[in-house]
């Protein structure tokens, strides 16, 4: 069982919900990340997602599309974030991090060399944006081959039958998608996630996970309330972006907005 089985198999054991927190990694610079991703775990965090800074981020809106353009400006690459994994693990061996991004930047190192390198860093699971799971021949056996999840995205869009592929292809969690369009661009509606979040429990004992649109603890625990995880984006990035001038002011920011989030979720299991 790796990292993210067991932190959803406790999770689940204890009534609680996972609370996901996602940072560009690099953003505003290379040397703050690991700071980052400890104070979002002292913050109450499950899991860690880490994006990976890419030039053309398709499904993401302007505060994480100008996250990646601060990273990248800082010459952060996919290397930088192996690096980043390595450094937070001596320190925190139990906290599950997924890398969330793109293919291109995997395959320009080679996709046998990035997964090699993802676990010899300690990564638990990686997120391909734009990789369904019907061009995923040749990632997915690689990933599965060194424990390493495949995990994949499902939209309010996704035809039942995808859903269904999707579902028999995902491992560590579902990530549900919970508006069309962008990141941090609208306000979510809990009743229809709802609804969207059914038929996807007849299909998979994955852990369904729900983001875009999670902004304070409200929105999380009204999400909480139907998922089994909420994933936190451009609310905890803005806040990086407010304060790229005082960056040592921002793991207190990142505290604030993630321990908000995790006090409403706990209420729930109250």
């Amino acid at each position: 069982m790796n990292r993210i089985d067991q932190c959803f198999a406790n999770l689940k054991s204890q009534g609680r919900r996972a609370l996901i927190p996602f940072i560009t990694a690099g953003d505003p610079g290379p040397e703050y990340t690991v700071g980052f991703m400890h104070a979002l775990v002292e913050a109450g965090a499950d899991v860690l997602e880490l994006g990976v800074p890419f030039s053309d981020p398709m499904a993401d809106g302007p505060v994480i599309q100008k996250a990646c353009e601060r990273a990248l400006k800082r010459g952060v690459r996919l290397s930088h974030l192996f690096e980043m994994v390595h450094e937070f693990r001596q320190t925190d061996t139990d906290t599950p991090v997924v890398l969330m991004g793109y293919l291109n930047p995997m395959e320009r190192i080679g996709l046998e060399a990035f997964t090699e390198q993802a676990a010899a860093a300690g990564i638990d699971g990686v997120l391909a944006v734009d990789m369904p799971p019907e061009e995923a021949e040749e990632l997915g056996p690689l990933l599965e081959s060194r424990g390493l999840a495949s995990i994949f995205l499902v939209a309010p869009t996704t035809s039942e039958e995808r859903a269904a592929t999707i579902c028999a292809h995902g491992q560590g969690y579902l990530y549900y998608v919970s508006l069309k369009g962008v990141t941090g661009t609208a306000t979510l509606d809990a009743a229809d996630v709802s609804a969207h979040l059914a038929p996807l429990r007849g299909m998979t004992d994955l852990p369904l996970c729900v983001g875009f649109g999670i902004r304070d603890g409200a929105s999380a625990a009204e999400v909480g309330k139907v998922a089994d995880g909420v994933i936190v984006g451009s609310a905890l990035v803005s806040r990086i972006a407010a304060n790229t001038e005082t960056p040592e002011a921002i793991p207190g920011e990142l505290k604030a907005v993630l321990g908000e989030m995790r006090q409403a979720l706990d209420a729930l299991s109250d």
